[in-house]
Parts: C-alpha cells; sequence; structure tokens
C-alpha cells in the first residue's frame, strides 16, 4: 500500500519517524515522503545526539532509533521527497503524521495544505495514523462540512500534558521552551477538539519505551480508520496496530 508521510523540514521526531517506517516497510508498504519544499527532511538532531539534554540525555533517541534513521536517510524516498502543494492531488492508500516538538516543527503543524489533505483523508475513510504532535494535525483539521475538526467525535491519544511539562521542566533552564512547541499543551489543544473531553485518553504513566518483544510497553487508541499514540515510547506498539489496521483494510477492499 502507498502511504503518505508529511514532515516539517527540520525537528520531526527520529523515532517516530523511523521505526514506523521501518516497521511498515518491512511488511511491504511503500512511503512516500513530504515536506514543505520538496527538500529533504532534517530530523531533530537533539533527539539524535542528545547535544543540550544535560543529565537528561535518556530522553535522546534510542540507539535502535538511531539505527533506523541512518537507514532511513540513504533511502531514495526520504532524499526525494514530494511538496505540500502536491498534496492537493496526491492519492494515497493511508497517511501517517509523525510528531516532534522542536521549534521547526511549526511549519507542519500549521500547513494548511497538509491539514486540508488530512481533513480529506478522514472524510473519505482513509486509514490515518498519528502521534504525538502529529495528533494536533489532526485537530486542526476541518470538516469541509461541519466545521468541527475531523477528530470531533473520535476517541484519541496523544502527548500527555504530564510528560510534555515533565520533559520542559527537566530542561527548560538550559533549554528555553524547546519541549514547548506551543503556550497550549499537545493535550489541551486536542481535547479542545473533542465533543467530548473525556475521549482523550492519556493511558498509563510511562517510564519505559516500547520494543519489537515488549510491545505491551507501548499504548495506542484505535477508533474506526484512525490509529492515535503519545511519544516515541509507543512508536512500536504504534506501527504494528496500523500495520494491522492496513492489512484488515486490504482484506476487505
Amino acid at each position: 500500500m502507498k502511504i503518505v508521510m508529511p514532515l516539517s523540514d527540520q525537528g520531526s521526531d527520529p523515532t517516530e519517524v523511523a521505526i514506523p517506517w521501518q516497521e511498515l516497510t518491512r511488511k511491504g508498504h511503500e512511503i512516500v515522503f513530504v515536506t514543505p519544499e520538496g527538500r529533504s527532511a532534517c530530523l531533530d538532531e537533539r533527539m539524535l545526539t542528545g547535544a543540550g539534554l544535560g543529565p537528561w540525555r535518556f530522553l535522546r533517541a534510542r540507539a535502535d532509533a538511531r539505527d533506523a534513521h541512518t537507514a532511513l536517510v540513504k533511502t531514495g524516498a526520504f532524499q526525494k521527497p514530494q511538496k505540500y502543494s502536491e498534496l492537493e492531488n496526491m492519492e494515497c492508500d493511508a497517511v501517517i503524521l509523525p510528531g516532534g516538538h522542536a521549534p521547526g516543527m511549526k511549519t507542519y503543524l500549521e500547513s494548511k495544505d497538509l491539514q486540508n489533505f488530512v481533513a480529506k483523508a478522514m472524510k473519505q475513510g482513509t486509514p490515518v495514523a498519528a502521534i504525538c504532535h502529529g495528533v494536533v494535525v489532526l485537530a486542526r483539521a476541518k470538516d469541509a462540512d461541519s466545521g468541527q475538526s475531523v477528530i470531533y467525535d473520535r476517541k484519541v491519544t496523544a502527548l500527555p500534558k504530564a510528560m510534555e511539562m515533565s520533559a520542559w521542566l527537566l530542561t527548560g533552564l538550559w533549554l528555553g521552551r524547546y519541549y514547548r512547541t506551543y503556550p497550549t499543551s499537545v493535550e489541551d489543544e486536542v481535547r479542545q477538539a473533542l465533543k467530548d473531553k473525556k475521549n482523550f485518553d492519556p493511558g498509563p504513566n510511562s517510564l519505559f519505551r516500547d520494543s519489537p518483544a515488549k510491545l505491551s510497553r507501548g499504548f495506542v487508541v484505535r477508533d474506526k480508520n484512525l490509529v492515535t499514540a503519545r511519544w516515541p515510547g509507543d512508536a512500536y506498539s504504534f506501527g504494528e496496530e496500523f500495520s494491522k489496521m492496513l492489512t484488515e483494510w486490504n482484506e476487505a477492499s
């Protein structure tokens, strides 16, 4: 299946990009990358190197994610992405929206071209997956008929406020607002887009990241054609659940 994965020019989280890419391509799916101007994306360097994280280097991408990133950036699909302006006429079987909290993510999170594309995909019942800040794109994408967010009547998860604030408080002294992309938290913005704020599920407290052998550490929410997850620690479970959805979708078509 052809899966569109939009990215920011810079700042997308390497784990939330590379691990789902790795898991989905292993299953034979084609990932088409899209960036604002069609230039190869530069994923969040701080998450790759740990530079500036001080004593909190455990927040960086884990070794398996860094290895997946190394493989990803060598591929032709990653090196030659499409442009956001081409999304309007782009055909695909599925959409996946990674997250990222660095300041460069705003071109992705605020793109009307991307929001319109996502709104169309959700309207058509296309399988869509979003993790962390990627759920903000869904919250901002409006249904053309109702004017409500495309997740208005859905059950979702995203980066919990407790996680976002904890990371900011740990690093804010020397990294400033690096972990606060906007004054409003991801959880608060996503909840505001929902008809029933109880349809946001922050999941269990998570200290450890998931892995192929420990998928139970991850947390995802599936509702109809939508899969959402919270943070890099859910990346394997996120990719696995979306892969299951695509298999079911393909068998039913």
